[in-house]
């Protein structure tokens, strides 16, 4: 296409440079120098997944060769590795939120939400508006900033039909000062059920895949299965995020729940295909086994500091004076909607002035943060196999 518009334009010598600028455009690998572990705009959780081209048993019962179900395999595994009765996997959190309403509230029943917990994240995506889209009918109940079980209660004494108690993660964001805050045990005696969309995917706030444990960072975000063993009927959260998956949804819980999300039309409009549920098995196989930790999400967020002070000196050692480059302490983040305001202490390699574009035109490109008029590469995010990859960029700034 780009040889022919630039023949039609007289201009045929302009062709490659065209071909290679439409090429960028195109879905390709890259190095993650940000710092942000979730990068939404990098794809989030980065995950290694192949297929041999081979048809799959996705809905085929090999024991009796009949009709099987898709949620026999990623979501078993995934209800088992957090004690749940039964999980689905749907194309993302959002489209599990709007499932679990439509098929559990549809028809104008009530949900109960704090008012405190009525979030929008990225994209537009508010709470209110996919309660509308799925004809469940809102309830607001507390303030912004305290909400109590009286609350809750409150409403279910002048509503006769409310069908839910949904509690939302502020996984986004923070509220601070004079607050209160129902917790799901509490929410659980209330009769309802209760259910609560974690957003982020914790699997096990004890993390018994990494040797140390959990990082101290996350010792405020609730897990999926601690959040069941508390009385949460359904847990609702994204593959791609903390779990260290592909993009996906999670609904888990109560088994006749579960159930009943399944069997709702939108289920098959959400469902997704051969590929994430077969990745998504891996990683929860991974979960099972207690090897997740090595999936490269657990090892980005694991990594030792003077393990990245070591790579950062080896990569300027390797760079010899070129672009001015220097080693330097610096501080990651979460990313990805999860984990607002919390910093993980990191190493990189700092060049002066904004140097991002020269980085992203490398290839593959290096997606660089500029702080301080320093353009700064985290080492965090970056895998180990890659710094031969940044030594590479970085040394043809030089001749930029």
């Amino acid at each position: 296409d780009a040889a022919r518009e630039a023949i039609a334009a007289g201009d045929p010598g302009s062709a490659r440079t065209a071909a290679e600028a439409r090429a960028r455009t195109m879905l390709q690998p890259v190095v993650n120098a940000t710092g942000v572990l979730l990068h939404t705009n990098l794809g989030r959780a980065p995950l290694a997944a192949s297929t041999d081209g081979r048809a799959s048993n996705i809905e085929l019962d090999l024991a009796s060769g009949k009709r099987g179900s898709r949620t026999a395999h990623a979501g078993a595994l995934l209800a088992r590795a957090m004690d749940a009765e039964a999980a689905i996997v749907v194309n993302n959190c959002a489209a599990a939120v709007l499932l679990t309403l439509a098929a559990l509230a549809g028809g104008g029943r009530g949900v109960a939400v704090s008012r405190g917990e009525l979030v929008e994240i990225g994209g537009g995506f508010r709470v209110p508006d996919v309660m509308a889209q799925s004809g469940a009918r809102l309830i607001e109940v507390g303030t912004t900033n305290r909400t109590r079980a009286a609350d809750y209660r409150s409403a279910m004494d002048v509503d006769d039909d409310l069908a839910l108690l949904l509690k939302v993660h502020r996984s986004n964001y923070t509220i601070s000062g004079f607050t209160e805050e129902t917790s799901v045990a509490a929410l659980a005696q209330l009769g309802p059920p209760v259910v609560v969309d974690l957003g982020s995917g914790l699997l096990d706030a004890g993390c018994p895949w990494l040797d140390h444990g959990p990082p101290s960072w996350l010792a405020e975000e609730p897990a999926a299965k601690q959040t069941l063993k508390a009385g949460a009927d359904l847990v609702l959260f994204s593959g791609d995020k903390l779990l260290g998956g592909p993009q996906a949804g999670v609904i888990a819980g109560r088994a006749d729940l579960v159930r009943a999300c399944a069997a709702h039309p939108l289920y098959r409009a959400f469902r997704p295909g051969a590929l994430v549920l077969s990745a998504l098995q891996d990683v929860a196989l991974a979960y099972l086994d207690r090897s997740a930790g090595r999936l490269p999400f657990w090892r980005m967020a694991a990594a030792e500091v003077d393990d990245l002070e070591s790579r950062a000196h080896r990569i300027v050692e390797g760079l010899a004076g070129s672009a001015g480059a220097e080693v330097v302490s610096c501080a990651s983040v979460p990313g990805g909607g999860t984990l607002p305001g919390v910093e993980i202490p990191s190493a990189g390699v700092a060049v002066a002035g904004d140097r991002t574009g020269e980085l992203r035109a490398w290839s593959p490109p290096v997606i660089a943060r500029v702080e301080d008029d320093r353009t700064i590469l985290d080492l965090r995010t970056v895998e180990p196999d890659d710094d031969e990859v940044v030594v590479a960029a970085l040394r043809a700034l030089d001749g930029a």
